[in-house]
């Protein structure tokens, strides 16, 4: 196994400037082929609190991707191959336990690059980290694989059998809203297949995946297996990665803009490929549901993380005979949301990820409230008098009034806003909510339980709660259709796109 000493950075603590966040400064730097490196060209990463500078970024350029994505070939054909599953499964074990020995630097550093708050990193993102290693780990030791006795004209037979061989080297391209949990949700179910794998996270948010090339590195991965490159998207490290000829598959989440950008990168050499991208999801609330449940449950999926995760609900339709009381009973919900510092334990909603993010969310409320939207509440950026004005908080925001055909009704907006309308049948809601160029996942209240499954089948997305909102199991197919992505992951999903299976014939 390859060791050398950690890199410096994980040696010298600083405060972050007025939010208090202890995190790790100096440069953030690529991890190649057993080795952390820095480069001639650095960038900011920025604390959307305060707009504070964190530490800066090493950006990978060209030579330094290419040189990633030789190692990882390297690293297939060297010790990585020969290791058995159970070897390898129990590195990855080894992996989760390293994420939970440096538990809280990876909470101050969720929260210093994402402003999310205290209670989300402790509770959901870092403790899925080190789940989806284990969880994808214990399933590929027991994968099981197909066997056949196929009868021949002699009489003799002969036996079919499948192995599932890795892909090679995979790219593993993940997004800020959920920096960490979803760049584990990939890079696990990869390795445990055999794979290498070059990650690049996303610029806004490259701490955690740092500190998780510095745990890698140190329970003993070998060299190559897992490589980091730091940078942007187009002419940088997401465009050399995704273009390279030697990488034999892309997995990406993010904007569906994004992934057909990578389609396009990758048809020429007719890559495997895994995308989960944006969603305009829809919440139906019927009026027999358990109304404060359907309150509940929809103020969570409307502001959970800023409204920033893919599954957020961004279309609330409301049967007209508790439309009226819905809407009062959210917008009490919204207006008690606190919205500050990650660190406050009473913190409900912290910034966006940046002030370009704001400008975008705000730009749609702009629009939105110029073409006559009624504003329930919210609607503009909060005013805390203090360094948080500097940063890139919104308020939690509701509209009625709109028509379907609004851009803050069609388009993905990515912030703490909904838009609540009315119906009165059950046709017309699953023609509204299913009309849209997204399908990632809807949520259905109601507490007949013959609508619910007859509601539920007919909704064009790739997930549907009933009763409920963000209730995962590992192991069920998870992804969208249409705008929303390509593939399903979870469970076999995943194992199955990170393996080739080829089928083995032998004559008796």
């Amino acid at each position: 196994m390859h060791q050398q000493d950690l890199p410096d950075q994980a040696k010298e603590p600083f405060t972050m400037p007025v939010a208090g966040i202890p995190y790790f400064g100096g440069v953030l730097r690529n991890y190649v082929a057993g080795e952390f490196r820095d480069s001639d060209a650095h960038f900011d990463n920025i604390n959307p609190v305060d707009g504070s500078v964190i530490n800066r970024v090493a950006e990978a350029d060209a030579q330094l991707v290419d040189e990633a994505v030789h190692a990882a070939h390297q690293a297939l054909a060297g010790e990585w191959g020969a290791l058995s599953i159970a070897d390898r499964c129990a590195l990855m074990h080894k992996i989760a336990n390293g994420i939970e020995a440096r538990f809280e630097e990876f909470v101050a550093a969720e929260m210093a690059d994402t402003g999310k708050s205290a209670f989300q990193a402790r509770t959901i993102d870092i403790p899925r980290a080190a789940a989806n290693f284990r969880a994808f780990a214990d399933l590929a030791k027991n994968r099981g694989s197909e066997c056949f006795h196929t009868d021949t004209p002699d009489g003799k037979g002969a036996l079919n059998y499948s192995v599932n061989k890795p892909l090679g080297v995979v790219a593993v391209i993940a997004p800020w809203n959920l920096p960490l949990l979803l760049l584990t949700w990939k890079l696990a179910p990869a390795l445990a297949s055999g794979n290498t794998v070059i990650a690049k996270p996303s610029e806004e948010t490259p701490s955690t995946a740092t500190l998780l090339a510095e745990v890698i590195h140190q329970v003993g991965v070998p060299a190559g297996v897992f490589n980091l490159v730091h940078g942007f998207g187009s002419h940088s490290a997401g465009e050399f990665l995704t273009q390279h000829k030697l990488v034999n598959a892309i997995t990406f989440t993010g904007e569906s803009s994004t992934g057909s950008a990578i389609m396009r990168a990758a048809a020429a050499g007719v890559k495997p490929l895994s995308f989960e991208l944006g969603g305009k999801n829809a919440a139906i609330i019927f009026d027999d549901c358990d109304f404060d449940e359907a309150v509940a449950g929809t103020a969570r999926s409307v502001f959970t993380n800023g409204g920033q995760v893919c599954l957020c609900t961004e279309r609330v339709y409301v049967q007209r005979t508790i439309f009226d009381k819905f809407v009062k009973a959210l917008k009490l919900k919204a207006q008690a949301l606190k919205v500050g510092w990650p660190t406050d334990p009473n913190t409900d909603m912290g910034p966006l990820i940046s002030h370009k993010h704001k400008d975008k969310v705000l730009s749609y409320f702009s629009k939105a409230i110029s073409d006559g939207a009624k504003v329930i509440c919210g609607g503009g950026a909060p005013q805390f008098n203090d360094v948080r004005d500097q940063g890139a908080f919104v308020e939690p925001t509701i509209f009625t009034g709109l028509g379907e055909d609004h851009p803050l009704v069609r388009e993905e907006v990515f912030g703490p806003v909904c838009h609540i309308a009315p119906f009165d049948t059950e046709a017309e809601v699953i023609a509204l909510a299913n009309n849209t160029n997204y399908g990632l996942a809807a949520t259905v209240w109601t507490t007949q339980l013959q609508r619910a499954h007859r509601v539920a089948k007919q909704m064009d997305v790739g997930i549907v709660w009933v009763n409920a909102w963000y209730l995962r199991d590992l192991r069920t197919p998870f992804g969208g259709v249409k705008l929303s992505g390509i593939g399903r992951e979870g469970g076999m999903h995943s194992l199955n796109f990170y393996a080739e299976p080829m089928n083995i014939c032998i004559k008796l």
